[in-house]
């Protein structure tokens, strides 16, 4: 099953290391992970998509919150979330192409970054689901270049 967890860690030298070995030890594969620093330098906060068993996942949580430098562990995964994700693609195209990608690219709301002679760059923000059906409707072309964030959440209200 798939997880996504927050974790507001204090900004520190080994922190993250820790916090995959955790998961790691725990049988958990991290599908995902994004680490930034917050507002306040001090702080970071380390969104992890992971995927595991549901009932290992609780005592994952108590864990974390007794590493050192963690403060808070939120999992976003029994509420209400938003979450986010940004992927930008390189694709090959044509003069004959580029209007289909256009019209591609207007469906799913995303901004053409840059155009050249024989390719695009295409940038995206979605949650997971709408990532991937993009992925999907571009397959059609070539995609010459993929970058892919791991996911952000925050709770609603």
């Amino acid at each position: 099953m798939r997880h996504i967890i927050s974790i507001l860690v204090e900004n520190k030298f080994g922190v993250l290391a820790r916090i995959a070995g955790m998961f790691s030890g725990r049988g958990f594969n991290i599908e995902t992970l994004n680490v930034a620093p917050l507002a306040s330098p001090e702080l970071s906060r380390i969104t992890a998509t992971i995927i595991g068993d549901s009932s290992a996942l609780d005592q994952a949580i108590k864990q974390l919150t007794k590493l050192i430098n963690v403060l808070e562990v939120t999992n976003h995964s029994e509420g209400q979330t938003t979450d986010r994700e940004l992927i930008m693609l390189k694709v090959k195209t044509n003069s004959g192409e580029k209007t289909q990608i256009e019209a591609l690219c207007k469906n799913y709301r995303t901004d053409i970054t840059d155009v050249e002679a024989d390719s695009v760059n295409i940038e995206m923000t979605g949650n997971s689901a709408d990532i991937q059906s993009f992925i999907s409707s571009i397959k059609s072309f070539e995609v010459i270049e993929m970058a892919r964030t791991g996911t952000v959440a925050i709770k609603r209200g």
